[in-house]
């Protein structure tokens, strides 16, 4: 079986998964979206599950430093 992935463009969720996901890669072919993309295991449906609970813990300056990273990728020019 090949790899699975996970597209998101939510800000948050993506700062969330990304504290325990590296991005496997960003898409930025539509000028307006930017798009996050992980490569998906077989708990990370549970971590995104958890996530839209709000039952997924992550120490607030983890999840702010991550936010910070995104933030600065989107606007990198490529």
């Amino acid at each position: 079986m090949g790899k699975v992935f996970y597209k998101t463009s939510d800000l948050a969720l993506s700062a969330a998964l990304s504290v325990y996901y590296p991005i496997s890669s960003i898409d930025r072919d539509n000028p307006n979206k930017v798009y996050f993309i992980f490569q998906k295991d077989k708990n990370f449906d549970l971590i995104v599950e958890r996530y839209w609970h709000g039952d997924l813990k992550i120490d607030p300056q983890t999840y702010f430093n991550s936010l910070k990273i995104l933030k600065t990728r989107i606007y990198e020019r490529v």
